[in-house]
């Protein structure tokens, strides 16, 4: 039985299994998913905080009138808080600093004019004043013990900067998934060899593996030839040993294609083996018992390429407690045929257009096995099985993999 691609997907994440946590170095978790929440500890700013270089004044004496203002005392950056003695003069302040104590405003170095007077310095106003200007008020960004981040959140520079300011020194993330990408084939020979006409270099596994890089997954790779006891000899250790397998080829109905049957043999629970789309049609996906998931993609490139962002990588986001992704749309720059009843996924660059909208490009494309396709592509639109016309400005899902 052929599965659509809802079906499939459906199938897909309800074998998502937990891939555990552990706990890194806050330095070291950059590009990993939060599994606890992370709480101020203490408010944000956390002192009355001044905003601009200048003095500091007691408000009551500007609105009294008064425009001249002597210096008591200098309130640096990173220094204890001082008081001001005398609410008639002011303090002069630096951005960052802690506001004196009885001042509630500050008046910018631009808006004042400085004179010197018998060993004082003097400040006189020259322009409007509000109360409380300049002062980023203690808390005013976030409360003390407020949630600042919540559990699945994707880990980066601006999160790695609220784990310093907080001294989270060790961060709980998700482990990542041990997985092995499976590279299927007699034609197939390593990238450092010289092929026969009859050969090819292996390259359908190093796509897969920088896809998965970017998640920060480092895979192992491994080469399968066309021989069912090998191929059963080289994967049982690894029943054991691994979270996801991803292979590449022999799923098909060629007369060398063993490897669903060496799956079977070996202990996996099929799911499914075909889905209604194109590219990427047989595509076969099943579970081990206390053991990996199978994503055993079709071999031509832009097959295995398109499935895995459309179901192998939402998969390992959600092992890894990943928040679900917001669905991306693009309208079509031009008008598309496909006449088949599969879901079909085409080849597209995105561009930004001035009014706000995504537009996908679609791009030349001489079918699954047209490797170079992807190089002018940024994702696949997704385009129902259900019409066959689909006009200029209609507006779809789209699979980013850039």
């Amino acid at each position: 039985m052929m599965l659509t691609v809802a079906e499939a997907y459906a199938a897909v994440l309800e074998t998502v299994r937990d891939a555990g946590t552990e706990l890194v170095p806050f330095e070291q978790a950059n590009g990993r998913i939060l599994r606890e929440p992370v709480y101020a500890d203490r408010p944000f700013p956390p002192f009355d905080r001044v905003m601009m270089d200048g003095i500091a004044i007691r408000f009551d004496s500007y609105a009294r009138g008064q425009r001249v203002f002597v210096m008591e005392d200098v309130q640096a950056a990173g220094a204890p808080q001082l008081q001001l003695g005398n609410t008639a003069n002011c303090m002069e302040v630096m951005t960052g600093a802690v506001l004196p104590e009885l001042t509630d405003t500050v008046v910018q170095y631009e808006h004042l004019e400085v004179a010197e007077h018998e060993g004082f310095r003097r400040f006189t106003i020259k322009h409007p004043v509000k109360k409380g200007q300049h002062i980023h008020k203690k808390g005013s960004d976030v409360k003390e013990h407020a949630t600042l981040l919540d559990d699945g959140a994707l880990l980066g520079p601006a999160e790695a900067g609220v784990l310093a300011t907080v001294g989270k020194t060790e961060v709980l993330v998700s482990k990542r998934p041990r997985v092995v990408v499976i590279a299927t084939g007699n034609e197939l020979v390593p990238v450092n060899a010289t092929p026969q006409p009859h050969q090819l270099r292996m390259s359908n596994v190093y796509s897969l593996s920088a896809s998965l890089q970017q998640l920060g997954i480092q895979p192992t790779v491994l080469h399968l030839e066309d021989h069912a006891e090998s191929m059963k000899h080289q994967l049982a250790p690894l029943i054991k040993e691994t979270d996801v397998w991803i292979s590449s080829g022999a799923v098909s109905a060629g007369k060398f294609d063993y490897l669903p049957q060496v799956l079977q043999e070996l202990g996996m629970q099929q799911v499914f083996h075909h889905v209604r789309q194109r590219p990427g049609k047989p595509f076969l996906f099943g579970t081990f018992q206390n053991g990996p998931a199978v994503f055993a993609l079709p071999g031509n490139p832009v097959s295995g390429f398109m499935c895995f962002y459309r179901y192998v990588q939402p998969w390992l986001l959600a092992a890894m407690g990943a928040r679900p992704a917001a669905t991306t749309y693009a309208s079509l720059s031009t008008k598309v045929s496909f006449e088949p009843t599969l879901e079909y996924y085409l080849p597209v660059k995105l561009v930004s257009q001035p009014h706000g909208k995504l537009m996908a490009i679609p791009q030349p494309y001489q079918g699954s096995g047209d490797l170079a396709s992807l190089l002018l592509a940024d994702a696949f639109m997704e385009l129902p099985a259900d019409i066959s016309q689909f006009k200029k400005g209609d507006t779809f899902p789209v699979w980013k993999f850039r």
